[in-house]
C-alpha cells in the first residue's frame, strides 16, 4: 500500500541518517572518556580500542532509542510542514492510522533495544570491568615504563626505573616515593628489584639500596632516618586472581538479577526493563507530540519534545536509585512511571485523532435588531 510504503521508506532514510550522526557523536565522546581513563592509569593504553568497543556496545540501546524517536518526529514534522499530512487526513486517514506503518518499521529496532539491554549491556560492562580490574591488579613495577614516573594503583607510591627486563618482572635502578597513612614519607632507592609472590600477596624485592624516612607533621622529634639494606621487600599487590572481585550490578547478567531479587538488583532490573518500555513509549510520544501548525514556528514544539525526552529518561535513571534505597516498590514504580506515561500518551493520541477539545469553543454572540 502506498500509504504504508511511503512512510516506512522516509522513516528508514531519516533513521539511518540520525543513527549515523548519533553514533559518531557518542563514539567521539566515549573515545575522549576512554583516553582520559588511560591517562589516569585506569585502563591499559594498549587496550583502548577494546574498551571503546565495549563502551559503545553498552550505549547502543540509548542511541537506537534516540535515533528512532528523532526519525519519527522529523518525518511527521516534515509532512506537516509540507501539508502532506492534511492530504492524508482528507483521504480519510487519521493520526492513529499512522501507528501501524510506524510500528511495523520500529519493531525490529525495539526488539534490538530489548536484546541489547538484557544481554549486551551487562556483558559489555562486565568485559570493561574485567579489563580495568586486570590492569589495576598488575604489579606496580609492571605498570612502570622505563624512564617515566608512574603512580601505583593505590595512588600512595610513585615508581621510577631506569630500565627493565623483558616481561616487566625485574628492574634496574629503582626509585620509590611512598606516603604512609600517617603522613610519613619514605624514599627508597635500589640497584635492582624483582616481583615475587609470597602466599597470596605480591612483593617487590629490592637489592642493594637505601631507605630514607622523613617525619610527618604530627611527629614531634622531626628526626630523619637513613638506612641501607642488601635485601628489602615491599608489599605492592593483593591476590593474583580477579575472580574474587565483586561484580558491579551493571555487569551482572539479567538472569542472576532475577534469581537474587535484592533491592539493588531490582533497581538495576527496573532500568533494563524500563529502557525497553521507554523505547516503545517514545514511539507513541513521537506520534502524539509531532502535530504542528505549518504556519507557526516549530521551535516551541522541538523544545517540548526535548523536555519530554530528558524528563522521562531521567525518571528512569532516578528510579534505579530510588528502588535500591527502598523509597519505592519495584512493581509500583514501573506501573506508575511507564504505565502512567503510556496511558497519558494514548489519551493524548486519541485527542489528536478525534480532534477532541478539553473545553467547548466559545461562539461569538450575534445581536438581533428588534
Amino acid at each position: 500500500m502506498l500509504f504504508h510504503s511511503s512512510i516506512r521508506r522516509e522513516l528508514a532514510r531519516s533513521f539511518g541518517a540520525n543513527l549515523l550522526v548519533l553514533f559518531t557523536i557518542v563514539l567521539t565522546m566515549l573515545l575522549i572518556r576512554t583516553l582520559g581513563m588511560a591517562s589516569k592509569g585506569s585502563v591499559n593504553p594498549q587496550e583502548i580500542l577494546l574498551v571503546l568497543t565495549y563502551s559503545v556496545m553498552a550505549q547502543m540501546p540509548i542511541v537506537l532509542t534516540i535515533a528512532l524517536f528523532v526519525a519519527i518526529v522529523s518525518t511527521l514534522s516534515r509532512m506537516y510542514a509540507d501539508s502532506e499530512m492534511f492530504i492524508w487526513f482528507s483521504a480519510g486517514r487519521g493520526l492513529a492510522d499512522f501507528l501501524p506503518p510506524i510500528l511495523r518499521f520500529a519493531w525490529p529496532v525495539l526488539a534490538a533495544v530489548a536484546l541489547l539491554v538484557a544481554f549486551a549491556w551487562p556483558w559489555a560492562n562486565k568485559q570493561t570491568e574485567l579489563l580495568r580490574i586486570r590492569y589495576e591488579q598488575r604489579g606496580d613495577l609492571e605498570r612502570v615504563s622505563p624512564g617515566q614516573f608512574m603512580e601505583s594503583s593505590g595512588g600512595r607510591r610513585v615508581f621510577f626505573i631506569d630500565r627493565d627486563t623483558e616481561g616487566g618482572k625485574q628492574g634496574r635502578n629503582v626509585f620509590i616515593a611512598d606516603t604512609g597513612p600517617d603522613g610519613r614519607e619514605t624514599v627508597t632507592s635500589a640497584q635492582a628489584g624483582r616481583i615475587e609472590w609470597i602466599g597470596q600477596d605480591q612483593y617487590l624485592m629490592l637489592e642493594r639500596g637505601q631507605r630514607l624516612e622523613l617525619p610527618s607533621a604530627a611527629q614531634a622529634d622531626g628526626m630523619i632516618r637513613v638506612s641501607e639494606f642488601e635485601n628489602y621487600g615491599i608489599r605492592i599487590g593483593g591476590t593474583g586472581s580477579a575472580g574474587g572481585q565483586t561484580a558491579k550490578l551493571k555487569a551482572q547478567p539479567t538472569l542472576e538479577l532475577l534469581r537474587e531479587p535484592t533491592r539493588a538488583a531490582l533497581g538495576e532490573l527496573s532500568w533494563r526493563i524500563g529502557m525497553a518500555i521507554t523505547a516503545f513509549n517514545f514511539v507513541l510520544i513521537a506520534v502524539a507530540v509531532s502535530v504542528s501548525n505549518p504556519r507557526a514556528g516549530r521551535s516551541g514544539n522541538l523544545v517540548f519534545l526535548l523536555f519530554s525526552f530528558v524528563l522521562y529518561y531521567n525518571l528512569v535513571n532516578l528510579g534505579t536509585g530510588w528502588i535500591a534505597a527502598g523509597k519505592f516498590n519495584w512493581l509500583g514504580y514501573m506501573i506508575t512511571i511507564h504505565g502512567g506515561v503510556l496511558a497519558t500518551t494514548l489519551a493524548w493520541l486519541a485527542k489528536r485523532h478525534y480532534n477532541w477539545r478539553l473545553w467547548p469553543q466559545r461562539r461569538a454572540a450575534v445581536g438581533v435588531a428588534a
